[in-house]
């Protein structure tokens, strides 16, 4: 019996298939209005890192996460408001806020949500 490692790493896919900017290019591609959620910032306990995102479309579809519970139904709130208005949203949880136990952060974190909409590229762009 041979107990080495293989020194080959098995391969990866580059993205995996539910990766919300691949569905939200995906979605934007076959029409559809679609904001992207991004965590920017995080202090102490938070379920998800900076750098997480989730995309949400105009008529519900929603792909990845950023938190979790009622933080994330306040972003898609956030989300639906800026298909519908086109602007951009700053948005913060944490335990400092009146809000804290209602959205989901009694564990003691904050986050910060940046909430925009996925835009068409540019003429040319790859």
């Amino acid at each position: 019996m041979n107990d080495t490692l293989s020194a080959e790493p098995s391969p990866l896919p580059a993205f995996p298939p539910e990766d919300p900017l691949i569905l939200a290019g995906r979605w934007h591609a076959e029409g559809e209005r679609v904001a992207l959620a991004t965590v920017t910032e995080t202090w102490g306990s938070s379920p998800r890192p900076a750098g997480s995102r989730m995309a949400i479309t105009g008529s519900g579809r929603i792909a990845g996460s950023v938190s979790g519970g009622c933080v994330e139904s306040s972003v898609v709130e956030a989300a639906l408001e800026t298909i519908a208005d086109r602007q951009p949203r700053l948005l913060s949880f944490g335990v400092s806020d009146s809000s804290a136990w209602s959205v989901g952060l009694a564990c003691g974190g904050t986050i910060r949500v940046f909430v925009e909409m996925l835009a068409a590229a540019a003429p040319g762009a790859a």
